[in-house]
C-alpha cells in the first residue's frame, strides 16, 4: 500500500513538472518571444499592431525573411509603424517588401530570435553586415561599371562642385537646398543617374531653360559648362548609381594595384587568392588568434589589409602605406565581393554589361590601369616599393629611367613580363589588361615622371666592348646588387631574357652612366669616393660582358 502511494504521488509530481513545462513553452512561444513582445509596443496609426509573425516571401529570389516580425515598419503597408526597433526604410532603388532584408544585408531570414536572425551565433556562415558596411550588400548582385581610381574620382566630384550643380540638384544626399538668396530646389535628385540614365543633350537643355527663366538659380547659379568640365561630369555622374560609399571603396581599390596579384570576376594576376567571392568567407573558419578585436568578418579584413603577415602566417602580401579611410574602403570593397545566383528579370543591367557583354568594372584610362594592376608593387607614384622579406619593386616612374628607356622596351616589358620575377606576362590576354591598354599605361608613366621619350638613332645593337674586362669590371661593380649572374639581389635581375632582348645598347649605356636618383644605381661616369669611376669604354665592356647571358639577334 505505502508503495501505491508513493508511486501516485510520483505520478501526480511528475505530471504536474509535465504541466509546468508545457504551462512555460506555452508562455515563451506566445508571450515571451521576442518578436511578440516587440510587436506588443508597435502602434500603427495609435492603434496597436495584430501580432503575428510577419515573413516576405519571393521564391523567384529564394528569400523568406522574417526580419520584419521584429522591424514592422520595413514590411510593406506598414511603414508608418511606431515604437521599439521600427523606422521605414530609407528610400532605396529596391523595394524591401519584394526583395526581403538578407538577399542585402545578410544574416538568417527564416530565424525569429534577434541572435539567430543577425547571423551573430555560432556556425551560421552569413552574418548579417554591420550598419557602417551596409551598402557592401550591393555587391551581391551589382558590379557598377567604368570606375576610376580614387584621385581620379575625387576631382570628377571637385569639378561637379566647383561648377555648383548642387544649387538645384541632390545627389547622395547632399544639395538641392533653399539657400538664403532663393536658390536652390530646381532641379531632380541625381543619386541614381548612373542606373537611369540621363539625357544625352542636358547641356543644350539647360542653355535652352537658361535663356527663357528669370529664377535666382538659373541666374545666379547656372552657366555653360566648357567641353572639358562636361565630360568630367557626365563621367562622373555615371557613378551615381545609389551607392556612394561602395563605389568609393571601389575606386580605392583600384587605386592599390591589388589587380597585380589577385583576380576579380576572372581579370587580374595568379600570386594571390581569387578575391570573386572574399566577401562571402566564414567567420567561422577563419583565424582569429592574431587579430585584436572583435570576431567579426569586417574586422577580419580590417586588420589583414593593415598587418598580412601577421594575421595569415606566410603571407607574400607586403604592408601596404595605406590610410585608415583607405583601410576602411578596402575592407567594405571585400565584403562587397559576394555573388547571388538570380533570375534573369532580376539581373541588373550593369551585373549584365560586365557577366554577359565583358564589359570592364574600371575605368580604361592609364592612371586607373596602373593604379589597378601596377601600384601594388610600383607604388602610387611609380617609385616603387621595398618590403620586409621580398625583392625591391623597381622604379617604373624614374625620370632617368625613362629618359633611357624607349617607349617600346616599356611596353614589351608589360606585355611579356619578367620571367622568373614578379611581373607576369600581362599581353597574354588571360589577366584583363588589352592590348590598347599598354600605351596608355606607358603615356601615364611619362606624365608622371615629367618625362618625354628620347629619340635613340643608334642601332639597338652597337657596343664593341672586351667581354673579358667587362666580366672583371661587373663583379666588381655591379655583381653585389645585380648578382653574379645578374640574377637580381637588391636590385633588378640584369639575366632576364625579355630585358636582354627589348632593351637597346644605348639604354644599357645611359643607365651606367647617369644612373638613377633615388635608388642605389649610381652615376659610373661620375668620379666619387665609393665607387670606380668607369670610362666610356669600361661601360661598353660592361654592357658587352652583359649581352653575353642573353642569345644575340
Amino acid at each position: 500500500m505505502a508503495s501505491l502511494d508513493r508511486n501516485k504521488w510520483l505520478l501526480l509530481g511528475s505530471s504536474l513538472g509535465v504541466l509546468g513545462l508545457l504551462v512555460t513553452a506555452a508562455v515563451r512561444e506566445h508571450v515571451l518571444l521576442e518578436w511578440r513582445q516587440v510587436q506588443a509596443e508597435v502602434r500603427l496609426d495609435g492603434q496597436p499592431v495584430p501580432v503575428h509573425l510577419r515573413q516576405v516571401v519571393n521564391p523567384a529570389l529564394g528569400v523568406a525573411d522574417r526580419c520584419v516580425s521584429c522591424h514592422v515598419s520595413m514590411a510593406p503597408g506598414e511603414q508608418s509603424a511606431t515604437g521599439p526597433a521600427q523606422s521605414a526604410h530609407p528610400n532605396v532603388v529596391h523595394d524591401p517588401g519584394e526583395f526581403g532584408c538578407t538577399a542585402c544585408h545578410g544574416g538568417q531570414g527564416r530565424a525569429t530570435l534577434a541572435a539567430d536572425a543577425h547571423g551573430t551565433v555560432h556556425f551560421w556562415p552569413e552574418p548579417m553586415l554591420p550598419v557602417r558596411s551596409t551598402e557592401a550588400g550591393c555587391g551581391t548582385c551589382h558590379a557598377t561599371a567604368g570606375v576610376p581610381r580614387r584621385d581620379v574620382l575625387d576631382q570628377w566630384a571637385t569639378t561637379f562642385e566647383r561648377l555648383d550643380c548642387r544649387a538645384c540638384h541632390r545627389v547622395d544626399g547632399r544639395g538641392g537646398l533653399l539657400r538664403p538668396d532663393g536658390g536652390g530646389l530646381e532641379g531632380p535628385d541625381l543619386s541614381r543617374v548612373g542606373l537611369t540614365g540621363f539625357r544625352a543633350d542636358w547641356h543644350e537643355a539647360h542653355l535652352t531653360r537658361a535663356a527663357q527663366e528669370t529664377s535666382r538659380p538659373w541666374l545666379q547659379a547656372w552657366r555653360p559648362v566648357p567641353d572639358a568640365d562636361r565630360a568630367v561630369v557626365e563621367r562622373y555622374l555615371s557613378t551615381r548609381v545609389a551607392m556612394p560609399a561602395l563605389v568609393a571603396a571601389k575606386a580605392t581599390f583600384l587605386s592599390s594595384g591589388c589587380l597585380g596579384c589577385h583576380k576579380l570576376s576572372g581579370v587580374g594576376g595568379d600570386d594571390g587568392v581569387d578575391l570573386t567571392r572574399a566577401g562571402e568567407k566564414d567567420p567561422g573558419r577563419a583565424d582569429f588568434t592574431e587579430v585584436p578585436g572583435e570576431r567579426t568578418l569586417d574586422n577580419w579584413f580590417d586588420q589583414h589589409v593593415r598587418t598580412p603577415a601577421a594575421v595569415v602566417v606566410g603571407s607574400q602580401m607586403p604592408a601596404l602605406r595605406l590610410t585608415d579611410r583607405d583601410v576602411s574602403d578596402l575592407t567594405l570593397f571585400t565584403l562587397s565581393l559576394r555573388r547571388r545566383d538570380v533570375p534573369g528579370s532580376y539581373l541588373p543591367r550593369d551585373r549584365m554589361r560586365v557577366a554577359r557583354f565583358s564589359e570592364r568594372e574600371f575605368a580604361s584610362d592609364g592612371a586607373t590601369l596602373f593604379g589597378a594592376f601596377c601600384t601594388g608593387c610600383h607604388g602610387r607614384d611609380g617609385l616603387g616599393l621595398r618590403a620586409a622579406g621580398v625583392a625591391t619593386f623597381p622604379s617604373v616612374a624614374n625620370p632617368d629611367f625613362l629618359a633611357a628607356a624607349p617607349d617600346q622596351l616599356v611596353s614589351e616589358t608589360i606585355r611579356r613580363g619578367r620571367p622568373g620575377r614578379r611581373m607576369r606576362a600581362w599581353g597574354d590576354g588571360s589577366a584583363g589588361i588589352r592590348e590598347q591598354d599598354i600605351p596608355a599605361i606607358v603615356a601615364y608613366l611619362r606624365q608622371l615622371a615629367g618625362t618625354p621619350e628620347s629619340v635613340d638613332t643608334k642601332p639597338a645593337r652597337w657596343v664593341q666592348g672586351d667581354r673579358t674586362a667587362g666580366a672583371v669590371l661587373y663583379e666588381r661593380t655591379c655583381a653585389g646588387c645585380h648578382g653574379p649572374r645578374g640574377e637580381g639581389l637588391d636590385a633588378p635581375a640584369l639575366n632576364n631574357p625579355v630585358l636582354l632582348t627589348a632593351a637597346t645598347d644605348t639604354f644599357f649605356v645611359d643607365t651606367i652612366t647617369r644612373g638613377r636618383r633615388g635608388t642605389g644605381m649610381v652615376a659610373f661616369a661620375e668620379s666619387s669616393p665609393t665607387h670606380p669611376t668607369l670610362t666610356p669604354a669600361d661601360i661598353e665592356s660592361v654592357v658587352t660582358f652583359i649581352r653575353s647571358w642573353g642569345v644575340q639577334p
